[in-house]
């Protein structure tokens, strides 16, 4: 397997809309979508599109206590980059490919926030980052 585009970089966030504002006020984002809610996922999510109309930012936000974003707030009352993902065009050879070198994946694959199929690989068997494969057309979202 061949590393794939970068398609965005998960940034965890304490609030939603003063990110948002960040974002918009300091950064200068002129695209910035509107948050919705991915319940199954325990998450409130808003992309944050860059100029050059390629890798996103997605601000991730916890929907609850138990949501994975809390844990991270909670030692990262910040916030601060949760995740890379990247871009593979077969999610089902993509895992198992990892898989058979030994990576811990975490849960099953499901349908990510672009709508198309994704799993995440444990950090500790990514260099200590937490990443998503991220299934997407040919061409790329």
């Amino acid at each position: 397997m061949k590393l794939g585009r970068l398609n965005h970089i998960g940034v965890a966030v304490p609030d939603m809309e003063a990110a948002r504002a960040f974002y918009r006020d300091s950064l200068g984002a002129t695209e910035i979508g509107e948050p919705f809610d991915m319940i199954e996922q325990g998450v409130r999510v808003c992309f944050v599109d860059t100029p050059n109309g390629g890798t996103q930012v997605e601000l991730l936000a916890p929907l609850g206590e138990d949501s994975p974003v809390s844990g991270f707030l909670g030692k990262n009352p910040l916030g601060g980059q949760h995740h890379l993902c990247f871009e593979v065009p077969d999610i089902a050879e993509a895992r198992a490919e990892f898989e058979g070198q030994g990576k811990r994946i975490l849960g099953p694959t499901r349908i990510g926030a672009h709508g198309t199929p994704i799993f995440f690989v444990h950090p500790k068997d990514m260099g200590g980052v937490l990443t998503e494969i991220m299934e997407t057309p040919e061409g790329g979202h």
